[in-house]
C-alpha cells in the first residue's frame, strides 16, 4: 500500500512540472506540428533517459549522505519550500490567466530534429529541472530509497508516467490541428495541482522538520 501511495504521489507531482510552460511543452508542440503524435513519447523518451541517470547517480552516491538525519532534514526543508513555491506560482498563474497552450504553439526545438535528444537538451538546460530535482527530486529519491529500490522504482515510474500521459496528450491534440481541451480546462487543471502540490509541499516540510529535532 506504501508502494502504491508513492507511486501515485509522484504521479501527480510529476504532472505539475509536466504540465507547466516551458522549453520542452515548446518542443513537444512544434513536434506534433511536423511529425504528429509520436512527437510527445519521442521527447519524454529523451528526458527520461537523463532523469533515470539523476536517479541511479542519486541512489548509488548519495546512499550515506542521506543517512546523515541533519542533511535529510534540510533536504526536506527545502524540497517543500520549493515544492510549495511552485505550487503558489500554479495557482496565482491558473487565477491570472497567464498560462495558455496556444501561447507555446510557436515553440521550436532549436534546429534540432532529433525530438529525443532534443527532449534531453531542453530539460538538462532548463534551471527549473536543475532546482527541482536538487530540493523536491533529492528529497523524493530520499523517502522513497527507505523501501529500497522497490520504492524508487515506484517513485520513478510515476513520474515518468505523468510525463509521458501529459505530453502525449498534447502531442496527439495538436497534430489533429486542434486543441482537445480549453485553454480554460487546462487552467482548472493547474489549479487543482498547485493546491494539491501546496498540501504535498507541507508533509516534506513537516517531515524535515522532524528529522532535525
Amino acid at each position: 500500500m506504501v508502494l502504491w501511495g508513492i507511486f501515485f504521489s509522484s504521479f501527480l507531482i510529476g504532472f505539475s512540472g509536466a504540465m507547466m510552460p516551458g522549453p520542452m511543452l515548446g518542443v513537444t508542440i512544434s513536434g506534433s506540428l511536423k511529425r504528429g503524435w509520436i512527437a510527445g513519447p519521442l521527447v519524454v523518451l529523451g528526458h527520461g533517459i537523463l532523469e533515470l541517470m539523476l536517479v541511479i547517480a542519486m541512489i548509488s552516491g548519495l546512499k550515506d549522505f542521506f543517512s546523515n538525519t541533519t542533511v535529510a532534514g534540510l533536504i526536506g526543508l527545502c524540497g517543500g519550500v520549493f515544492l510549495a513555491w511552485m505550487g503558489y506560482g500554479m495557482i496565482k498563474s491558473s487565477i491570472n490567466k497567464s498560462v495558455s497552450l496556444e501561447n507555446q504553439s510557436t515553440g521550436n526545438s532549436g534546429g534540432i530534429k532529433n525530438l529525443v535528444l532534443a527532449g534531453a537538451l531542453v530539460s538538462i538546460t532548463n534551471p527549473y529541472f536543475i532546482l527541482w530535482w536538487a530540493s523536491t527530486g533529492m528529497e523524493s529519491i530520499r523517502q522513497s530509497h527507505a523501501l529500497g529500490l522497490i520504492g524508487v522504482l515506484a517513485f520513478f515510474s510515476g513520474h515518468i508516467l505523468s510525463d509521458f500521459t501529459w505530453y502525449s496528450a498534447v502531442s496527439i491534440a495538436f497534430s489533429k490541428g486542434k486543441k482537445l481541451f480549453s485553454d480554460t480546462v487546462y487552467r482548472w487543471l493547474i489549479l487543482f495541482l498547485g493546491i494539491f502540490i501546496i498540501a504535498f509541499s507541507l508533509y516534506f516540510i513537516g517531515s524535515g522538520w522532524k528529522m532535525l529535532q
